[in-house]
């Protein structure tokens, strides 16, 4: 049997198909969140986060900033970000400027307003007026874009509001950078927790806008903001949950959580609730663990 991720343009996953042998397709954040839970065998039910930049999620969007509860071979999605509409495809990972510029038009559109306080300001600096128009007609018109709800992203928004970073050299430049910049101490600002549809708790990023677009703040400060609320918008989520989820332990997985600014704060907040928090400790919390999720996945289901 091969195990491999359910993303049908993953070469992976190609390979996995020619190879004439039944195939297992693993949910992306199930990988990640089973690949922790095979670290930690004595928890035998989880409410894990997964955040990261993409993963591609069972109703056919990219996920990216997840709450499973269950255990492998059983997860469940609980939580999650507000989706947002991105234009570009694959560039979006190394153009930080598609995402704020998704943000902001997102809430553009759905106040009735010409523009959001402060995205010409923002967006010019970016990219040349003729590519922006183009990639603003695609975005309204619904070309080549997909709906996600990575964290991933967020970041990478707030990377290019916060500190300029327009086009990077490769995935996770902006947060990075954005990470180093962050001041302590900051206030957290809060995030509307609210269901979906479908029973999904999501956490509205709209109130972030004013302050990540906010140039009267430091870098340093509004870096530090996002950082606390985004801590702090896990913490809701989780103790939400807790009122009619039961769980063990909250887990951390995903390329997000390589954040040590974020994590930190995420464990002492949770900590000073109640909550035991487990980590990576030997599979990277990145896409490197995913191969060992998928086994732990894998056998689960048999």
């Amino acid at each position: 049997v091969i195990a491999c991720d359910m993303h049908p343009g993953y070469a992976s996953t190609r390979w996995a198909e020619r190879q004439g042998q039944p195939v297992i397709r693993i949910q992306h954040h199930g990988a990640h969140a089973s690949a922790l839970a095979g670290e930690h065998p004595d928890v035998q039910k989880w409410l894990v986060f997964t955040w990261d930049g993409v993963g591609y999620g069972e109703d056919g969007t990219l996920w990216g900033g997840e709450a499973l509860t269950g255990s492998p071979g059983s997860w469940q999605r609980a939580a999650s970000f507000r989706p947002f509409k991105l234009v570009g495809g694959d560039r979006a990972g190394r153009e930080p400027w598609r995402s704020a510029a998704a943000l902001l038009w997102a809430v553009e559109h759905e106040s009735g307003r010409h523009r959001h306080p402060g995205q010409g300001a923002f967006l010019n600096g970016f990219v040349e007026e003729r590519e922006r128009q183009v990639a603003h007609q695609a975005w309204q018109g619904g070309v080549n874009t997909f709906e996600t709800s990575a964290a991933g992203r967020l970041f990478d928004a707030a990377a290019a509001l916060v500190l300029g970073r327009g086009v990077s050299s490769f995935e996770g430049q902006g947060p990075m950078e954005l990470e180093h910049a962050a001041a302590a101490g900051t206030d957290a600002i809060a995030m509307p927790l609210r269901a979906d549809a479908t029973g999904i708790l999501r956490s509205d990023w709209s109130p972030l806008l004013p302050v990540l677009t906010d140039t009267g703040l430091s870098q340093g400060e509004r870096s530090g903001l996002f950082h606390e609320s985004m801590a702090q918008a896990l913490v809701d989520q989780a103790l939400a949950l807790r009122e009619s989820v039961p769980f063990e332990a909250v887990g951390l997985s995903g390329g997000v959580f390589q954040n040590r600014f974020l994590t930190e704060r995420v464990a002492a907040k949770l900590a000073g609730v109640g909550v035991d928090v487990r980590l990576h400790r030997e599979v990277p919390a990145n896409d490197g663990g995913l191969c060992f999720g998928q086994i732990i996945e894998t056998l689960a289901r048999q």
